[in-house]
């Protein structure tokens, strides 16, 4: 959109000697305040954030808040931020700590030459519904082995459509919260059926949310799980269909590990590309060198036909300690009657796993061969975001030194079109820093994980 009143005004600037950067910013859309998922069930104030909580930095007093696709730094003075937690904390920062990365967080906060500092951070408390309007863990594994015909219930997961294809509780069917007046046909004639919402967990307010319309509408016999599916992953396997697969996974290109549990010779005639031998028998040999449970890898279990075989093998990872197991909706026959496409030949032997990168993290390997290089080689600059009292014990060979929060009020130490890398010592201040500088125009990356400096100027990656 063009405005013929721009020109005139950015000469005036210019003749005036003052700033143009409001001018010239007049086009740019607004920032979302809110991420969308909050949006669902809240409005949010000037002044306000709303977003899932990420890096904590307590050495820099600060914290990222993730806003969908983007990324906001906030400061706070530990002597006058409110933190409100569901559970009372002695001090900031234990209160700071204890909101796990992911959860959703309003926050307020003050604005001063393009620095956020956090006034107060309210972290989403559970939703409490009355006693009679809930059902427990238990009671979902019950009906779920009988299944809807015998168990007379209708399962309804109430998260948005790109949730419930990665994986969802078996018999559930998606009646997304956002979009449920426009299609409430989903729910049973019978008005007095058992009818049960899940969602996110106990924070979430969508399946609460279809419970109060389900009520509306006349159901008398609604509730909620309010665990929802984070409680379901921790001790059952979640299924998805092959088309779910295809578009969750494979169009996004997530990261997964796929596992087929048919015999060898079986499934080297046809198998979904990627997929790992995984005989039922042998799974230990194969944890021996599985991807470890804290990486938290998507897993999906693939046999015939979505049978024992694969639930057998589901059930063991569980009990091995990982969560995001899923199966495969009518196994591998599915997939082919879905004319989806498949390999053949050997299946791999053993699992790998690599988690999609963080925006804008370079990976060990790569910083460590531009930071071998003689400072002049480079072709980027090294900064170093860690604090005085750290960098005093040694510094990579050349490195540019800026600690963190001073960043904004040093841009101009920077070489103007370098390419920047940033480290700290554990990759959370390094993202900080690369936020703040990607916000700021610059060409940069931040190193994601640990390092350790000398005297030398020698360093080891973790």
């Amino acid at each position: 959109m063009s405005h013929p009143n721009r020109f005139p005004l950015l000469l005036a600037c210019v003749a005036a000697g003052v700033a143009c950067t409001a001018v010239v910013a007049a086009d740019a859309p607004a920032k979302p305040a809110s991420a969308k998922i909050c949006t669902t069930c809240h409005t949010t104030a000037p002044d306000n954030l709303r977003g899932h909580f990420d890096n904590l930095a307590l050495k820099n007093n600060s914290f990222q808040l993730k806003i969908d696709e983007r990324t906001e730094v906030l400061r706070f003075d530990k002597a006058s931020v409110k933190v409100v937690t569901p559970e009372p904390a002695a001090d900031v920062d234990t209160a700071l700590k204890s909101i796990a990365k992911g959860h959703e967080v309003r926050v307020q906060f003050t604005e001063k030459d393009g620095v956020k500092t956090a006034v107060a951070v309210f972290a989403k408390p559970p939703v409490k519904l009355a006693a009679n309007e809930t059902v427990t863990l238990d009671d979902i594994q019950k009906l779920v082995a009988m299944g809807p015909e015998k168990g007379k219930y209708f399962l309804f997961d109430s998260r948005p459509a790109p949730r419930f294809l990665e994986g969802a509780i078996p018999t559930a069917v998606n009646l997304p919260f956002p979009a449920f007046d426009k299609n409430a046909d989903k729910l049973p004639a019978d008005k007095q059926a058992l009818v049960i919402f899940y969602c996110s967990g106990k924070t979430c307010n969508m399946s609460p949310g279809s419970l109060a319309k389900a009520k509306k509408l006349g159901y008398t016999n609604a509730k909620v799980f309010i665990d929802g599916m984070p409680a379901w992953a921790k001790k059952n396997y979640g299924v998805l269909s092959p088309a779910a697969l295809k578009t969750a996974f494979f169009d996004t290109s997530t990261p997964l590990v796929i596992l087929d549990a048919r015999p060898a010779a079986e499934a080297a005639k046809g198998f979904i590309k990627g997929a790992v031998a995984a005989d039922p028998a042998k799974l230990a040999d194969l944890l021996k060198t599985f991807p470890a449970p804290k990486l938290k890898p998507p897993i999906v279990v693939v046999d015939e036909t979505g049978g024992a075989s694969a639930k057998a093998l589901a059930a063991e990872l569980i009990r091995a300690g990982y969560s995001g197991v899923n199966l495969l909706s009518g196994g591998f026959k599915a997939w082919q009657a879905a004319a989806l496409p498949a390999e053949t030949g050997p299946l791999a032997a053993k699992a790998s796993f690599v988690p999609k990168p963080r925006p804008g993290s370079i990976s060990p390997a790569e910083f460590a061969k531009v930071a071998e290089l003689p400072p002049a080689e480079r072709g980027a600059v090294i900064l170093d975001v860690r604090n005085p009292d750290e960098t005093k014990n040694g510094i990579i060979k050349g490195a540019l030194t800026i600690p963190e929060p001073q960043l904004l009020a040093r841009l101009g130490e920077l070489p103007k079109g370098a390419k920047i890398l940033c480290h700290c010592s554990t990759g959370i201040r390094a993202e900080l820093a690369y936020h703040l500088l990607k916000e700021k125009g610059f060409e940069v990356r931040f190193l994601p994980t640990e390092i350790t400096i000398i005297d030398t100027g020698d360093f080891t990656i973790d």
